[in-house]
């Protein structure tokens, strides 16, 4: 894999279609990060005042503006130019200021760069699929920590929403009651290639997504020097899906599409 050309790429993708994302996003978040990712996250992190935080790949500042309301300490950095001059104009007036910087989440140099040992924790959300390799994100983390960090991580769940999954709905005759069933299917798991796929409905661009088993995902960390002591599966509920037609997570309040972790330096 050319991980130079992929990442290259993937920037050059990213900053076509930031304002379609900035927009997407908002202040807040879209579906996704309101209902999964950002309470997950959150519940792992188990935030105290005053706390320095990095954000990595923080896109449009979602998650940095969330953690600064927190009163956190936030420096958000993201390899997308215009997604840090959109997150930074989305700072209001006379909330606690954020550091922001353009860094590459594969140059483990320029992330060290940010001062070892600064922060209480680091937090990488909805990244770690969009990296074409994660091994010098994890090393630089665990030089950034200060002693007892601690790494919270949300993605793509490697299991159910992988490079590949087909969603299917079928129609059943229960008893004279017609019912309607949704379910993912999938293909391969282990070893699978990176593909662009769509993000969002109407983006101007796919871009490439980087599937990783979960043996793969975790070892880089173990690998780096962290050990794993927490782990949420969030999905929707069965309210959504009872309110939800069509084919869309909504509908599998049973499987979930991201999963969410804290890691620890061992």
């Amino acid at each position: 894999m050319d991980v130079k050309r992929l990442n290259d790429e993937g920037r050059e993708l990213w900053n076509r279609k930031a304002e379609f994302w900035d927009e997407l996003h908002g202040d807040r978040g879209n579906l996704f990060h309101r209902r999964l990712i950002e309470p997950t996250v959150l519940q792992l992190l188990e935030l105290h005042p005053n706390e320095a935080v990095l954000d990595i790949g923080c896109g449009n500042g979602a998650l940095a503006r969330r953690l600064a309301e927190g009163g956190a300490r936030v420096t958000a950095f993201d390899f997308s130019a215009e997604m840090i001059r959109l997150a930074k104009a989305r700072i209001a007036a006379g909330s606690r200021s954020i550091e922001y910087h353009i860094i590459d989440a594969t140059d483990e140099a320029a992330m060290l760069e940010l001062g070892a040992g600064r922060f209480d924790a680091v937090v990488c959300t909805m990244t770690l699929m969009d990296v074409p390799t994660i091994d010098p994100l994890f090393r630089a983390a665990s030089r950034l920590l200060r002693a007892g960090g601690r790494l919270v991580f949300s993605t793509q769940h490697p299991a159910f929403n992988s490079n590949n999954p087909i969603f299917v709905q079928e129609k059943e005759d229960r008893a004279g009651v017609v019912c309607d069933h949704y379910a993912v299917k999938l293909r391969a798991y282990l070893d699978l290639p990176p593909v662009k796929g769509a993000g969002a409905p109407g983006e101007p661009s796919p871009h490439y997504y980087y599937h990783r088993s979960l043996s793969a995902l975790l070892g880089a960390a173990f690998a780096a020097g962290f050990a794993l002591d927490g782990l949420l599966e969030p999905a929707f509920s069965e309210d959504d899906a009872a309110a939800s037609a069509g084919l869309s997570w909504l509908n599998l309040w049973q499987i979930p599409p991201v999963l969410s972790g804290r890691l620890r330096l061992a």
